[in-house]
């Protein structure tokens, strides 16, 4: 399989400016954090989201990281969440478009809970980190993903998801080919029926439709500043942000990839994660011109 080449001509780049509105109307993105000493991935995410656009965030913490997160957060707000049942009593509010779930969550039956109450919102979501690998030891999650799920798994945590998949990109030299990579992407899309974005130099991305995309961040585009501690979390947040927004899962996930490495380049070395939501601005007037 051939996969399309992610570039700022296949993107849909016109649709980052913010039209006539208010907040309520650029979505409003949950995004959940862990216990006390673990919610700075959540940070990362929420403030990811909040800068590419979403008109409002709210990081989901449990009791004991509530002062934590509130400590660290300004523009982005909070909301004390107990359980999964006070988790399904929020989400009867619609205006909760996109949801964000895995950066620092945890990996306890209670967290668990809080993946399953989420997907059985359907609601535009991302599931990264300890949600992947929760979702990979449980087959009951695995059977709640659905078409408006985004899966951001790097190697490791695609082999916790499918590990017969994993095996053959591992299995000779040729299979770690740009097609033979795409091909295997596309086989784990299908059987989860949704988007997966596996990270790596070569970013991969499928869907369900048995759309593809490669986005390769090597030779004119590498941007190896992007190999610290965080930067997947606020990609994860870069997507939540644009779902929030309206974006369907598969140009959300692939515009979001390209704009993470644009900041990546446009920040340069001595990037660290927190950086990259904050040279966005920069990226926006660069593609969109000054006026957004």
């Amino acid at each position: 399989m051939t996969p399309t080449r992610i570039d700022a001509d296949t993107l849909p780049i016109e649709a980052l400016r913010k039209r006539e509105g208010h907040k309520f109307t650029h979505g409003h993105a949950l995004v959940f954090a862990g216990g006390a000493g673990r919610t700075g991935a959540a940070r990362l995410a929420a403030r990811g989201a909040l800068r590419i656009g979403a008109g409002l965030v709210t990081i989901v913490v449990p009791p004991a990281a509530q002062m934590e997160v509130a400590a660290q957060v300004t523009a982005v707000m909070l909301r004390r969440i107990e359980d999964a049942d006070a988790l399904r009593a929020l989400l009867t509010d619609e205006r909760f478009n996109a949801l964000c779930l895995g950066p620092g969550l945890g990996l306890e039956d209670a967290h668990a809970a809080l993946v399953d109450t989420a997907l059985e919102a359907e609601r535009a979501t991302v599931l990264d980190a300890d949600a992947l690998t929760l979702i990979g030891q449980d087959a009951t999650l695995f059977g709640k993903l659905h078409p408006r799920c985004v899966l951001t798994p790097h190697e490791g945590e695609f082999a916790r998801l499918f590990p017969d998949l994993a095996a053959e990109l591992s299995t000779d030299a040729d299979s770690a080919s740009e097609p033979n990579r795409a091909s295997i992407v596309c086989k784990a899309a299908a059987r989860a029926e949704c988007c997966i974005l596996l990270k790596g130099a070569d970013t991969v991305i499928a869907d369900e439709a048995k759309r593809c995309a490669l986005h390769a961040a090597k030779g004119a585009r590498a941007a190896p500043w992007l190999a610290t501690a965080g930067s997947g979390d606020v990609l994860a947040g870069f997507i939540t942000g644009l779902m929030a927004r309206d974006f369907a899962p598969f140009e959300a996930a692939a515009t979001a990839a390209w704009l993470h490495v644009e900041c990546a380049r446009s920040f340069g070395p001595g990037l660290i994660s927190e950086d990259l939501p904050d040279v966005l601005p920069r990226v926006f007037q660069k593609v969109l011109g000054r006026s957004a």
